[in-house]
């Protein structure tokens, strides 16, 4: 029997999707139904009909249509979006219904009734790249239709774009002039060395202008906690609150500031309680980074303001840096620069496998070379050395040890305000068994920087191996609370597990040990722990089961090791870790 053949032909594709759906649904449901009912069978679908369009598929909010003509796309979309800015005139800003529309012409794949391929994809991204209300389409919708409509277009050059390898030379039209010649785009801010964010003015939805102060010092909040990072460049207040009450594209916003993430938000007010909303998105893609819904009690109006940001400001800095290392990964090794190698370090690091730290370490020290005055550089370095010790994987611990605090200092005297250079020299002194050096460093690390998950995080490990266990429950929970899904998590889980097993807390340790595991499975302290707290517990079988663990991964493991390598200076937690260890049958 002959092989099918796929059926290809060439089409202008229009994909179309409202501007808030979620929003406006959870606003107003009955009413935007029917508003936009009435859209579809009054102006949408008979304009569709009239230009030739065919409806491949809908969706609560967006369209799919196939045209024979790019030039019949095109004028539709204009009839559409300028008639539906009239329909909507009368209606308030905030539960206003607006589209999107990207248009393509390209090969598609014929599917029976539907249509696949990147024709139809990068229809769907030229959407995302579109202004509310606006039309935004590809090079070859602009080249193909050339003089043939009364329209402009703004050039908005090559734009990356999410499953497409090639960049996508994008137009905005441009609906409110009448031109017949392309508009040169203004150059954009070139990017800086590092990564850039803009927080723009969290949208107030109470429907009370007297709420817009709430909503402003919530986003000024945010922007004053996250310029305390070092890792990026955040656009000042000043420059972000321009764009406030206007509807502008996230993607236009961020090529006219020249930053690659943008963070946005909304706060909607009812009574005694507070809703709060806010999302980092990687502008270059369009697509979201992370999101996070937050209801609050408005006992003390301040404090929750100051409970949002830290929990805002907590979540986007991890979300944002493991968005920067997949970017990295996707990078060639010609086309890597000292902070591409910084974020693949940090991927290999977040791994935790042998060959991987040693990777990691050695594209940090690629890193140093590149940028010799690069303070994330050499931390990372610092860090990578660090764990070498930790894991055990260490020909010469002491050496290894002395090679990162050299490091870790070196980061700090670079820059002394970088709060994240100053916990790895925390983390550097508490594994030489120096916690009072190190408790100094988090506690500098805070100042500069309080809402760095990370260094409560080893403030906590510091206070748990110099044996005060609440100061170390203190600190993990005040790091979970700012940043629960940290990569680094597991430092502040092994923080609440050394405390427990240190006050003898034994089911309590077991606990958080599982969660380490359950963060990094291949983590060998958290076995470690749980293998101690099982036999201490006379939990025989599973204390063996959980060494099993440990010793597949360690085979040369012995209670020696174990104790040489304690980074704790109270013997009597360490033996007690021992002893545990001992009695789930880890030999001498």
């Amino acid at each position: 029997m002959a092989d099918e053949r796929v059926q290809r032909r060439l089409a202008a594709i229009l994909a179309a999707d409202m501007v808030g759906y979620s929003r406006l649904m959870g606003a107003d449901e009955e009413g935007t139904i029917a508003r936009q009912k009435s859209h579809r069978a009054e102006l949408i679908d008979p304009q569709f009909a009239s230009h030739g369009g065919r409806i491949v598929k809908t969706t609560g909010d967006g369209l799919l249509v196939e045209f024979g003509s790019v030039v019949d796309a095109v004028k539709c979309a204009v009839a559409i979006q300028k008639a539906m800015t009239e329909r909507e005139a009368d209606v308030s800003e905030e539960r206003r219904i607006q589209y999107r529309v990207g248009i393509n012409l390209g090969d598609i794949v014929i599917d029976g009734d539907d249509i696949l391929g990147d024709g139809v994809n990068i229809a769907a991204r030229l959407e995302g790249l579109a202004e509310p209300g606006g039309i935004c389409v590809s090079a070859k919708v602009f080249e193909e239709i050339g003089n043939k409509l009364d329209v402009a277009y703004e050039d908005l050059g090559p734009q990356e774009v999410k499953n497409i390898a090639t960049p996508v030379r994008a137009y905005r039209v441009t609906l409110d002039q009448a031109l017949t010649v392309p508009i040169a785009a203004e150059p954009p801010p070139p990017l800086p060395d590092k990564p850039s964010i803009a927080v723009l003015p969290f949208d107030n939805m109470s429907g009370d202008p007297e709420q817009e102060y709430f909503a402003d010092g919530i986003t000024e909040d945010i922007i004053t906690a996250l310029s305390r990072f070092h890792w990026f460049l955040i656009i000042a207040r000043n420059t972000t609150f321009t764009y406030k009450g206007q509807a502008v594209a996230v993607n236009q916003i961020a090529n006219e500031l020249g930053v690659q993430y943008v963070v946005e938000g909304s706060v909607r007010k009812a009574g005694n309680r507070v809703r709060i909303t806010a999302q980092l998105i990687d502008a270059s893609t369009g697509s979201h980074v992370w999101a996070e819904r937050y209801d609050r009690e408005l006992e003390d109006i301040f404090a929750v303001q100051d409970e949002i940001t830290e929990a805002i400001s907590g979540a986007v800095a991890p979300s944002f840096m493991q968005a920067e290392v997949k970017k990295a990964e996707r990078k060639t090794p010609e086309n890597l620069d000292a902070w591409d190698y910084i974020m693949r370090g940090n991927w290999h690091l977040w791994r935790m496998g042998k060959a991987d730290v040693s990777e990691a370490r050695r594209l940090f020290e690629a890193a140093c070379d590149l940028d010799p005055t690069s303070s994330a550089a050499y931390s990372g370095l610092a860090y990578a050395w660090i764990f070498e010790v930790y894991y055990q994987w260490a020909n010469d611990p002491k050496k290894s040890l002395a090679a990162a605090l050299k490091a870790a200092q070196r980061a700090v005297a670079l820059d002394g305000d970088d709060a994240w250079a100053q916990t790895i020299l925390g983390m550097a002194y508490m594994y030489m068994r120096r916690p009072d050096d190190g408790i100094t460093a988090c506690c500098q690390a805070l100042d500069l920087n309080p809402n760095l998950a990370f260094a409560e995080g080893v403030l906590a490990l510091c206070y748990a191996f110099r044996g005060d266990y609440g100061d170390a429950v203190t600190h993990a929970e005040r790091a979970d609370r700012l940043s629960p899904r940290d990569p680094n998590r597991v430092a502040w889980y092994q923080a609440r597990a050394h405390a427990a097993l240190g006050t003898e807390q034994y089911e309590e340790a077991a606990i958080w040990a599982k969660k380490s595991i359950e963060a990094y499975p291949d983590l060998p302290a958290g076995w470690r722990v749980l293998a101690a707290c099982y036999g201490h517990l006379g939990r025989l079988e599973e204390a063996a089961a959980a060494l099993r663990e440990v010793l597949r991964r360690y085979p040369d493991l012995t209670i020696e090791s174990i104790r040489a390598s304690q980074p704790s200076t109270r013997p009597e937690h360490v033996e007690l870790y021992i002893d545990g260890l001992r009695k789930a049958g880890l030999p001498e």
